[in-house]
């Protein structure tokens, strides 16, 4: 008998204050998040933030815990304790931005995936949120030497003339993305899908680079401060560690030239700014509100 949202969402948002202008954000490890880029960067814009957790997923139900094994640890009081697979909702607020963030920050269900991204759905609607963001990362043709491009596609047609971002093509075998993304169109939820590149001849490495530019199209697009600029450190240190990777092989150096090349003209053909995005976006909200 297939299991309900009631039996493994639970929510402790009753007593929160109220809200401004919301929009979540949706980051899960698995398949779609390459290199752990998306989970990773939304890691680094909780780290320096007071985030409230006010729903989790029971995990019992969505995970083949051979695959994704809990972990044995020891507790500030000398307690063993098992760490399940998490999947939480926090809230974070931004006194200093335009709006408040619900944050989903987790690991892509193995099982009923349907259930789970009705959770999703049913969260997004009990917190009022007028916008669903979802982030990933996928191996690319881009060079690790160049700050790569965030893509983005909608089924919204408002948003994607407004932000101009492409309407969803692929058809065939898919992910719990593209489950959750269907279930909030539905809905009646807009939401948007960001992807960044990660240069696919590393693809096993770290890219704070790639998390970097996620969290710097959020923080333009939507108001908020993301903190991404504390991320040099680790870029350096990964930037140096993919130089070396490829310098001595005459043929690694040559392929990365042609893609920074082809970077380079790419870059060239973008013309909408940050500000411009962030303007259309604050409009398309608005009138998300007013609808209301």
């Amino acid at each position: 008998m297939p299991i309900s949202v009631n039996e493994v969402l639970e929510s402790y948002w009753d007593d929160i204050a109220p809200l401004r202008n919301p929009v979540m954000l949706v980051a899960l490890r698995g398949l779609f998040d390459i290199g752990g880029v998306a989970t990773s960067a939304l890691d680094w814009m909780l780290k320096e933030r007071d985030a409230l957790v006010i729903a989790d997923i029971d995990p019992d139900p969505f995970f083949d815990f051979t695959q994704e094994r809990p972990e044995q640890f020891i507790d500030e009081d000398g307690e063993k304790q098992i760490r399940w697979p998490e999947n939480e909702f926090m809230i974070i607020r931004y006194p200093e931005g335009a709006r408040d963030m619900i944050v989903l920050n987790g690991i892509e269900p193995h099982v009923s995936w349907n259930t789970f991204t009705q959770c999703v759905v049913s969260v997004a609607q009990g917190l009022g949120c007028n916008l669903v963001v979802s982030l990933g990362a996928a191996a690319e043709q881009v060079p690790h030497t160049r700050v790569p491009l965030v893509v983005g596609s909608t089924t919204n047609e408002d948003l994607a003339m407004r932000l101009g971002l492409s309407r969803p093509q692929y058809q065939g075998p898919t992910g719990v993305a593209g489950v959750m993304l269907d279930a909030l169109d539905r809905a009646g939820i807009p939401s948007v899908s960001l992807r960044v590149g990660v240069p696919h001849y590393l693809m096993h490495a770290q890219h704070p680079k790639s998390a970097a530019a996620l969290l710097q199209h959020l923080q333009h697009v939507l108001g908020i401060p993301t903190d991404h600029t504390n991320l040099v450190d680790e870029m350096s240190r990964w930037q140096e560690l993919h130089d070396a990777a490829v310098e001595g092989d005459p043929e690694a150096s040559a392929y990365v030239k042609m893609l920074e090349r082809r970077h380079d003209q790419l870059i060239e053909k973008t013309l909408a700014s940050g500000d411009d995005l962030a303007a259309e976006l604050e409009e398309f909200l608005r009138g998300q509100s007013d609808d209301e």
